[in-house]
């Protein structure tokens, strides 16, 4: 399967590329008409359009973590990011649900091998979405377990077919459950979208088109092979299987930020090699202008180098037999967080400079400037990151870097 971890520039371009089997990111690119075209109505939609969502199908976009053996792509996890980097130039919202749904689907390699084709394996259509943290409780009972609890930011919820999350495991005496350590027992819980009561209330200002509702469920029961571990490798052979599948989400949220921040640059060379600014020289012959462009292609190929660069090592090592711990946690943190924060910053110091054109919704840079801040708004994002980077450098405890 092609890895190409190498910079990008002007030359890189999409266009004219032959799609096939193996290219994913080619196949991705190819996308890029349709959901630019479609970005007004997935904006205000708040939510994916049926006929975005029949093309991603057909492109099997929604299968990019899943195990080959269930019909999926397990993709390397550099092409993974370029895939989500390519659809965040057209989209940001359609790139966040694709990254989102990925990591989601990973369920597949932790569940029961029966659980795993009822899920993915039987349906190409299938689409997995959860919610953050959590929630309510789960209660043993012949055959599986009575689960109720809320969940909130299920990005792509709209077009899922199934939904779970985190639920603590309560005894029928309202006891907590307990590991060997005495900590509380919390597994993961999946089932049909169509067994819960999902709840219209995504009104944000940016990647308003992930529909990323909250959801209930109330004394459902859900059987003992739909509930597994996530914080351990998987029962799935697959070295990508041996990262938990929390890493996939700050990579895939990397590559939405840069894909926005690269789309924003285009757009801005575009702008100033025709705008002359109203009593001021053609932006073209600005060094200012021709100073903040190169500094941001900078920015973005050193941010985009270092997320992509160490994960052929991690790759080799995971085949190896390896897990996602120490230097390479370590590493991930720091270059994905990096990689969103040097994107957002990017973001910024162009919309400002492209004036008043940038405030336009008719312009490709508003939209773009909302989604982008708002992938740098989620935890995966966050500054406070780097202060725990500093800490396990210092040899401090933690907990796991991997969120």
């Amino acid at each position: 399967m092609r890895q190409n971890t190498g910079s990008r520039d002007v030359a890189d371009r999409p266009g004219g590329s032959v799609v096939d089997d193996t290219d994913w990111i080619a196949r991705a690119r190819a996308l890029r008409p349709l959901l630019e075209a479609a970005a007004p109505r997935i904006e205000s939609g708040r939510g994916l359009p049926p006929d975005v969502i029949e093309a991603l199908h057909a492109a099997k976009m929604f299968r990019l973590l899943i195990p080959r053996d269930l019909g999926g792509a397990e993709l390397d996890l550099p092409t993974f990011v370029q895939v989500i980097e390519a659809v965040a130039e057209a989209d940001g919202s359609v790139a966040w649900c694709l990254g989102q749904g990925a990591g989601c689907s990973m369920t597949a390699a932790y569940l029961p091998r029966e659980a795993a084709q009822q899920m993915f394996g039987r349906d190409p259509r299938a689409v997995l979405a959860w919610g953050a943290g959590p929630s309510g409780q789960a209660v043993p009972v012949e055959g599986g377990f009575r689960v109720t609890g809320r969940w909130s930011y299920a990005s792509g919820s709209r077009h899922a077919t199934w939904l779970g999350g985190l639920c603590p495991i309560v005894e029928p005496d309202g006891s907590p459950r307990l590991e060997a350590d005495g900590t509380p027992m919390i597994r993961s819980f999946v089932y049909p979208k169509s067994q819960t009561q999902v709840i219209d209330d995504w009104q944000v200002i940016g990647l308003r088109g992930t529909g990323s509702d909250s959801y209930a469920v109330t004394d459902l029961f859900v059987p003992e092979a739909f509930h597994f571990l996530r914080t351990v490798p998987a029962p799935h052979p697959g070295a990508l299987y041996r990262m938990p599948l929390m890493g996939a989400y700050p990579l895939a949220f990397a590559g939405v930020a840069l894909g926005l921040a690269r789309a924003v640059l285009d757009s801005f060379i575009a702008m100033a090699r025709a705008k002359s600014p109203r009593g001021l020289a053609p932006m073209r012959d600005n060094a200012a202008v021709q100073s903040l462009i190169g500094l941001a292609a900078t920015r973005l190929r050193s941010a985009r180098t270092f997320l992509l660069a160490p994960l052929g090592e991690i790759v080799a090592d995971l085949a190896a037999g390896g897990a996602l711990a120490g230097q390479h946690e370590l590493t991930l943190r720091m270059s994905s967080t990096f990689a969103i924060q040097e994107s957002a910053a990017v973001v910024d110091a162009l919309y400002h400079e492209a004036g008043a054109s940038a405030i336009h919704s008719a312009n490709p840079f508003e939209r773009r400037f909302r989604d982008v801040h708002a992938v740098a708004q989620q935890v995966q994002g966050r500054r406070a990151n780097f202060e725990l980077v500093g800490k396990r450098m210092m040899g401090m405890e933690t907990g796991p870097l991997v969120i």
